[in-house]
């Protein structure tokens, strides 16, 4: 997102961490070290991984890599071959910008799936192949300094640069929740050069914590980032295609069927037949029964017995049911099913609160339900006004909204104290290397940061240039700049010392944050922490003045943004690890993408607010659910609620006085659990991540709950059984469908923009499978 770290206890064999045995498959899980109910079923190695186990029998740098990094990764470089070349600045420029573009486009649909990277793997092999063939080996002088238009034939390096480059720039910005809510919902447009600067300055801010924790968690083995390797996997497939392998050959084959085959079905349920989106059966039984209807609805219902064959739906986070370890996964959907299948019926006919509208809504509302008028309620310097908050009445939330804001406090705390405990002894003893190893280096030539290590990937490495402190400096430098003169001239509405704040706060959580992400895949979200911690300081003497609700989504995405992009930063840079690229290419790699993909981001936030602001802000509703903004419609909530009512406020109304105890809650339960495996370790309780738990019940599920069980299905299938019985076949093909899949299904959402959407709106004629009035055919949805 595995979370847990490799735990080497004094106390013996039982000390194994998750990742040893069944999180990250990075080695086949000791069958001894296992309860019955996971232990795999007795299976030898495969016969084409004999020879490479042999071999690190022999050899100890081979053999410090875990099992699925050697078997998968080519551990042979030539240093000879080229990186940023001009046919790498020509593949950048095309495909970063329609990645720009689709990401950004999500982050406003109910239904997000990131835009795949792999889809630019893929075709920046056969384009970088074409230049090779067609560009002419030309040299071109700029007076001292000079390129070859085409330098020989094409590298898997510029392959792998090109891509790298793509991810940093072909993704969604989180800076655009408070622009959009400026402009929608309070009339305030931000000038476009000050929302491009700020989007590039929050990147660049968390590019530079990513120093933070590059020495601890990028050369050591152990931490293999499941996406960075799910990606050099796709990377290998290509070099053994080019040197005419026969298994390459049939992989690429099912590679192209596998996006082929969601292109085209993806027009089913997005487009055509609806229905398949989301398979209420229940509502097919009862179709006017209220009680039915909600029960079973997957569009503002419980989603009980809900299937989905809808790709956005099942897939949680872009590949995560073929990426995702098992057990987190499991945690996941045990997480749901607390949420929808049990604390959603007690809200409803139970005695679980109170307030019993908008149970599943995540807006802020009035006593009778209906939705709360906040602009009547603000001054025209956006505060609180006293006389007319008095008339209207307290702002109420839908209940599954308060207890996802608790469990999204609890997460942070719970995240912290679970790595103090279970994680300590791995993070010590990495740190006891790296500060060994800066000893030693004062007698060493190579001054690059695995030289603690020696494997073969960190050997490799050795040989390129290291990137200096002082590049993470200057870019810290740039972006900090541009931050606090967009805040001193009054365009982005939070004080200048909260900056400070921000900073200080995203610093500490870059490391234990990074460190869940390396081993688990799964990325836990600060959440509504940071808005939060925003609205207790501008409600002290020193913050009066800015208590405009933008605020605290500006000061989430400064502090947010520091941790998130560092994890990606190094993530890529992992990938940079496995495919033997000089890290100071990656590192221009990941600048350059992100100068060409703000721009675009802020093109398709234009884009959107005036063809889609109706939707957005709820004058007019979406028959899909799909043009919800619901992220924007929590950041409006927040806003509202933490910088124009104030905490203090806010949690004075009965139901929400529970939720300052979620910290509290948090912080006790990691420990308690740890203490608990220390004596009984066969009940593997460090298997029980209470932060993924409690992040999975922060998951608001209020107008989409279906896809879910068809996820664990799915991921049942291939995670588990797949990898335990059929271990060959999920090596060779699991990463490559996974990859398939996402790109098929973005080229999808691209054609449906293009031809029904980017000039004029057409939409499918209304049928059984497109319903007017319910696409699941729930009629009597309360």
């Amino acid at each position: 997102m595995n979370l847990l770290g490799r735990l080497k206890w004094r106390g013996g064999p039982q000390a194994r961490s998750p990742e040893e045995n069944i999180t990250t498959q990075t080695e086949e899980p000791p069958k001894e070290d296992l309860p019955s109910a996971i232990r795999p079923d007795d299976e030898k190695v495969p016969d084409d991984t004999v020879a490479i186990e042999e071999e690190s029998h022999h050899d100890p740098e081979i053999a410090a890599l875990p099992l699925q990094v050697r078997q998968l990764i080519n551990l042979q470089d030539d240093p000879t071959l080229p990186t940023i070349t001009f046919r790498y600045f020509v593949l950048t420029a095309i495909f970063v910008i329609p990645g720009a573009f689709l990401s950004q486009m999500s982050r406003f649909r109910t239904t997000q799936a990131p835009y795949s990277v792999f889809f630019v793997q893929i075709a920046c092999h056969y384009a970088g192949h074409f230049l090779a063939k067609v560009l002419p080996a030309r040299k071109i002088g700029l007076g001292s300094w000079s390129f070859n238009l085409n330098p020989g034939p094409w590298s898997i390096k510029e392959h792998v640069l090109v891509t790298v480059t793509a991810e940093s720039g072909a993704t969604y910005n989180i800076g655009y929740a408070p622009i959009v809510l400026a402009e929608l919902w309070y009339g305030t447009q931000i000038q476009p050069a000050v929302a491009i600067f700020f989007m590039w300055a929050i990147i660049w801010t968390g590019f530079s914590f990513a120093a933070l924790a590059r020495q601890i968690l990028l050369p050591d083995p152990e931490y293999i980032w499941p996406q960075a390797l799910m990606q050099t996997t796709l990377f290998e497939t290509f070099r053994k295609q080019d040197t005419s392998s026969p298994i390459a050959r049939r992989q690429m084959k099912t590679f192209f069927f596998g996006i082929v085959g969601m292109t085209l079905w993806q027009f089913l349920p997005e487009f055509v037949f609806p229905l398949l989106s989301s398979l209420a059966f229940l509502c097919w039984v009862a179709p006017r029964n209220p009680v039915a209807n909600f029960i079973g609805s997957g569009l503002g219902g419980m989603g009980f017995l809900n299937l989905s064959l809808d790709w956005s739906n099942i897939n949680w986070n872009g590949s995560s049911i073929m990426l995702t370890p098992f057990w987190t996964q499991v945690i996941l959907f045990l997480a749901f099913v607390v949420s929808c299948w049990v604390l959603l019926p007690a809200a409803k006919f139970g005695k679980l609160g109170s307030y019993k509208h908008g149970l599943m809504s995540n807006s802020l509302l009035l006593a009778n339900g209906t939705n709360y008028p906040t602009i009547k309620v603000l001054t025209p310097d956006f505060r609180l006004n006293e006389t007319a908050y008095e008339q209207y009445g307290p702002m109420y939330m839908g209940l599954q909204n308060v207890w996802s804001t608790f469990f999204d406090y609890a997460k942070l705390p719970a995240a912290i104290t679970w790595i103090a405990t279970f994680g300590y002894v791995q993070l010590k003893g990495n740190l006891t290397k790296i500060l060994s190893s800066h000893k030693k280096r004062r007698s060493q030539q190579n001054q690059g940061i695995h030289y603690q290590y020696h494997d073969r990937l960190n050997v490799i490495q050795r040989q390129y240039k290291e990137i200096p402190l002082w590049w993470y400096l200057i870019l810290f430098l740039v972006a900090f700049i541009i931050l606090i003169t967009c805040i001193a001239c009054g365009y982005l509405f939070i004080p200048i010392w909260t900056l400070f704040v921000a900073l200080a706060s995203a610093a500490v959580f870059v490391i234990p944050f990074a460190w869940l992400y390396a081993i688990s895949n799964y990325q836990l979200e600060t959440g509504s922490f940071n808005e939060l911690m925003y609205g207790y300081m501008v409600h002290t003497k020193a913050g009066s003045g800015h208590q405009h609700p933008c605020g605290p989504s500006v000061y989430g995405s400064i502090a947010g943004d520091a941790w998130y992009r560092a994890q990606y930063m190094l993530q890529d840079q992992k990938i940079g690890h496995y495919m033997h690229i000089p890290p100071r290419a990656i590192f221009f790699g990941q600048i350059f993408g992100t100068l060409l993909g703000v721009p675009m981001n802020y093109a398709v936030m234009r884009w959107v607010m005036d063809t889609k602001g109706d939707y957005l802000t709820g004058k007019k509703t979406d028959p899909l659910n799909q043009w919800t903004g619901q992220s924007l419609r929590s950041s409006n909530t927040m806003g509202v609620q933490y910088a124009v009512l104030g905490p203090k406020r806010l949690f004075a109304e009965a139901e929400m006085k529970p939720l300052p105890w979620s910290f509290l809650i948090g912080a006790f339960i990691p420990p308690v659990l740890f203490i608990f495996h220390r004596y009984f370790p066969k009940l593997r309780i460090d298997l029980w991540n209470v932060s993924i738990f409690f992040g999975g019940l922060a998951m608001f599920y209020g107008n989409l709950s279906t896809g879910y069980t068809s996820a664990i299905i799915g991921g049942y299938i291939v995670m588990y059984w797949a990898y335990r019985r059929h271990f060959k076949v999920w090596k060779r093909y699991n990463y490559l469908l996974a990859a398939a899949f996402d790109a098929g299904f973005n080229l999808n959402m691209l054609l449906i923009f293009f031809f029904f959407g980017a000039g004029k709106q057409i939409s499918m004629p209304h049928w059984w499978g497109n319903n007017a009035v319910s696409v699941e055919r729930c009629f009597a949805k309360e």
